[in-house]
């Protein structure tokens, strides 16, 4: 057996670094005595073939524990022991028994893997997860970069790698190459950008829980992430030894070849390792009092502001590095054109768990020179309270609106008076953003997402059905703001049906006219239902993965929401980067204009209002001007048109004409009258030319 032999090594970069003497490795622990480093030729073998002690006096810089081993080749696996005190009472958890990952890992294996061995104080050495040594050096990007569109013109597409393609007929379905294939169905429907639920290596195999019926359900969304630096090994068709690196690549660079950007869902709010009773992968063995927020006074136990059994330590500065380093690699070595954070106002908290104003971690991703062009985009709350939309720390941070979401739903299920606040929403949310110097495209809008109903559910369904959860439909929020049209469930009413689809249709075309940036749900746009599931986390099946056998059943629905698209990226009236203010372009029509059924009387006082109406003068000769006509009552109602200077009103859409009909991308149908009759539940978008 090939014995290594080692040099000191460098402290820099963290993690197994190649280079031409061999693999350096390098490590973080402030108050680890003894780390030994274990080899392995292959990702399951029992034993290691070399375990290599590093010296305290030769291999470690401060609290950076490296060593090189000469002649090692990408390929091989690894894995730490870590000694130190074992004194859980003083936040110390180190135990020599655990086999630990590097948090620096670029490729995670689990051939071996058994997370009861991870739990408990015995040794896993046979049933622990083994890092990979990867060399990211040699890929071929052929020019490729990141896009760098600006956050405005961006319509942002969220899905799952496995659900989205998992019931489909494609060869590898569920995996990168299989996203790979549907780009041609991204393109044609517009969107400027794919966010993938979390793609960092999480542990599918994780069983949540057993049914009455001994089935079991696992972690499908994987929002509690393994390694932060390697790829999903799931998500991947190939299981050569560093494919999980390439296959992504191919992905990116086959979307940013179609002009479509990649957004990450990131997870740092918390790890997989829970809470005291959950199982030591990395952190919670190496460095336990740097990586998470202790219980004051009782450091054995875990602050749990997430929900999930514990809290990252963000603003530590080794924490705050890790993060630094995790995302430069992203953009570096992925070309990833921007970032989602789950539960992000975690990132704002200090170490005893307070909000900071100026947290560092979130102002140096801001002020980053590598993410000048990267989008941030923040979900700016947890699961402790912190509320922080509009106040999220950092100027250029995206957030996603829920008072956008809150207020469309309401006002699309019929609730009255509301038209004041749908005014804000569609406007860019100035009450929100406008304060600090921040613009629309703070603001991500959106009506559904992976949390929760998809569109089709919000219009199906008065109450969440999540009994397959095996929660007892405790699971989820309660309050969703949804109208199931008048029978809850699947239904065979052809009028039922028909008010769905309208009602689906209102909600698209609501939120592709508003200002800020507007993003979707997979399989929203043609009426995928999860059977009224609001939180499908553990639905690794037919739940979560979409049908595409509805794209042809509800093509009507695909095409009206393809056609939204288009007119908002036709449109530049419809992308601005600033609030309006007034003013009329050369035409003489006004940057916006507000109306009810009469022009410029809308309801802003009327508690019983269920119209508004808008008019958008277009910021660019070439391009039209749009009038638009919302009613949310159950009746049809006539809305006055405004007259145009020497162009006439053209019918774009109309959400109540039945079929494919209710868009129309040429806009053949001119308008003469100056009144138009607007169907109840209905929305009518008008352009001049």
């Amino acid at each position: 057996m090939v014995q290594f032999a080692t040099q000191a090594g460098r402290p820099h970069p963290l993690g197994a670094t190649p280079c031409d003497e061999g693999v350096n490795f390098s490590l973080y622990s402030q108050d680890a005595t003894h780390i030994e480093l274990l080899l392995f030729a292959r990702p399951d073998d029992q034993e290691p073939s070399q375990t290599i002690v590093l010296n305290p006096e030769s291999n470690r810089s401060f609290f950076f524990w490296h060593v090189l081993v000469e002649g090692l080749k990408p390929g091989w696996h690894y894995a730490y022991r870590v000694d130190g005190p074992q004194q859980p009472e003083q936040g110390l958890r180190f135990n020599p028994a655990k086999v630990l990952l590097d948090p620096y890992a670029k490729g995670i294996s689990n051939l071996l893997w058994d997370r009861a061995a991870a739990c408990g104080d015995g040794d896993n050495l046979h049933h622990a997860m083994r890092c990979e040594v990867v060399d990211t050096r040699d890929y071929d990007w052929e020019g490729d970069k990141p896009l760098g569109r600006r956050m405005a013109d961006s319509v942002i597409y969220e899905l799952h790698v496995r659900g989205f393609t998992a019931s489909s007929d494609l060869p590898k379905a569920g995996t990168f190459r299989a996203l790979i294939e549907k780009i041609p169905y991204l393109q044609e429907l517009g969107v400027t950008a794919v966010e993938l639920l979390p793609v960092f290596d999480f542990d599918e195999t994780e069983v949540l829980r057993v049914l009455p019926d001994g089935s079991s359900l696992k972690n499908f969304w994987g929002y509690s992430t393994v390694g932060y630096f390697a790829p999903e090994n799931s998500f991947c068709a190939s299981a050569h030894e560093g494919a999980h690196i390439n296959e992504l690549r191919d992905l990116v660079k086959a979307l940013h070849a179609a002009d479509i950007e990649i957004i990450l869902d990131v997870v740092f709010n918390h790890t997989n390792e829970g809470n005291h009773l959950g199982p030591t992968l990395h952190f919670k063995g190496i460095d336990n009092r740097t990586y998470y927020i202790l219980v004051d006074g009782q450091p054995q136990y875990y602050m749990d502001y997430t929900g999930c059994g514990n809290t990252v330590n963000s603003n530590h500065p080794i924490t705050d590095k890790f993060i630094q380093d995790c995302l430069e690699y992203w953009v570096r070595e992925f070309h990833i054109d921007g970032f989602r954070f789950d539960e992000g106002s975690i990132l704002s908290r200090d170490e005893s768990g307070r909000p900071m104003r100026h947290p560092p971690v979130l102002w140096n991703l801001e002020l980053s020179e590598t993410f000048c062009d990267t989008k941030l985009i923040a979900e700016a709350w947890d699961a402790a309270g912190l509320y922080q939309i509009g106040s999220f720390p950092g100027m250029r941070w995206a957030e996603w609106n829920g008072r956008y979401r809150d207020d469309v739903r309401r006002f699309v299920r019929g609730d009255p008076g509301l038209v004041g606040a749908v005014a804000t929403r569609i406007a860019g949310s100035a009450d929100i953003y406008q304060w600090n110097g921040r613009g629309p495209e703070n603001s991500v809008n959106f009506i559904a997402c992976h949390d929760g109903f998809t569109l089709m559910d919000l219009v199906s369904y008065n109450g969440k059905h999540n009994d397959c959860n095996g929660e007892g439909n405790r699971d989820g929020i309660d309050d969703n703001l949804s109208w199931n049209c008048g029978q809850e469930g699947p239904c065979e009413d052809p009028g039922v049906i028909a008010l769905r689809k309208r009602q689906i249709k209102n909600f698209a075309a609501i939120l592709l006219l508003s200002q800020g940036v507007p993003m979707l749900m997979a399989g929203d746009e043609f009426g995928r239902s999860q059977q009224g599931n609001n939180n499908a986390y553990c639905q690794d099946n037919a739940i979560s993965w979409l049908d595409w056998s509805l794209l042809d059943a509800n093509r009507d629905l695909f095409k009206f929401v393809k056609g939204m698209i288009a007119l908002r990226r036709r449109c530049s009236q419809l992308r601005r980067w600033d609030y309006f203010e007034g003013g009329i372009n050369a035409r003489g029509v006004a940057q916006i204009a507000w109306h009810g059924c009469m022009l410029n009387a809308p309801g802003w006082s009327d508690p019983d209002c269920q119209v508004l109406a808008f008019t958008l003068g277009a910021l660019d000769d070439k391009e039209p001007d749009l009038h638009i006509m919302l009613n949310m009552a159950d009746q049809a109602l006539g809305f006055q048109i405004p007259e145009l200077n020497g162009r006439h009103w053209h019918r774009y859409a109309d959400s109540a004409i039945a079929g494919e009909a209710a868009m129309d991308m040429q806009a053949g149908t001119v308008i003469e009258d100056a009144e138009y009759l607007v169907s109840g539940r209905s929305v009518v978008v008008l352009l001049s030319k």
